[in-house]
């Protein structure tokens, strides 16, 4: 009678676990395709300067001062055109809650990051500080400062080549078409960081997700 009683505890225990496991399984699924409908996309690009020279007023070679072009030209000789911006990202966490889904927040802990510029890989970086993305289907931007010297990238082309550059990605007219952001985010969820498994080459035309 006993052994029987024993028996049936050991299966309600049993069962219980299965079924905590599932619910488990369950819920680690979820998060897991939640966390992949993150999209991205390039936004913008803001504050570009060139060897300190603001360059949003200016839309060609020919709207350089010659007291700008004269600093220019100066670092260019000196093997040194360093460049300053902020890419701005836009990231979109479509999980409303609508179509079934559980309404869920992302919060982005780290974001890797390579900038390929112009077809070249240059530098790398990540976020200063996490970055929540809210379940409402808006776009929050991910401002990201770049610092780098384009000579260090560019060394066989001209000045004007590398001036015009910098006016296509931050001139009155600039975009952030010749860059490629490829980013590798890691999402806080219940279950801990999650890292997505590849990187994702983030562009400017359309959003992109894992």
């Amino acid at each position: 009678m006993l052994r029987n009683y024993s028996t049936r505890v050991f299966l309600v225990i049993a069962i219980a676990i299965g079924l905590s496991s599932c619910t488990a399984l369950r819920e680690i699924e979820s998060t897991l395709t939640n966390i992949s409908r993150c999209k991205f996309k390039l936004d913008s690009v803001a504050d570009f300067t060139l060897a300190g020279i603001p360059l949003n007023n200016k839309a060609s070679l020919s709207d350089i001062s010659i007291a700008d072009g004269v600093v220019l030209a100066g670092n260019f000789a000196k093997g040194k055109l360093p460049a300053s911006f902020v890419l701005n990202v836009a990231a979109v966490n479509p999980n409303d809650g609508t179509g079934g889904s559980k309404r869920a927040s992302a919060t982005l802990t780290s974001f890797a990051w390579t900038l390929i510029l112009d077809n070249k890989t240059t530098i790398t970086g990540n976020i200063a500080k996490p970055v929540t993305i809210p379940g409402t289907g808006q776009q929050v931007l991910i401002p990201l400062r770049m610092e780098l010297d384009l000579l260090e990238f560019f060394k066989n082309d001209s000045y004007e080549t590398l001036v015009n550059l910098a006016l296509a990605l931050g001139g009155i007219k600039g975009s952030p078409a010749k860059i490629t952001l490829r980013a590798r985010p890691t999402i806080s969820t219940k279950f801990g960081p999650i890292t997505y498994p590849g990187e994702i080459n983030i562009i400017d035309r359309e959003f992109r997700a894992q």
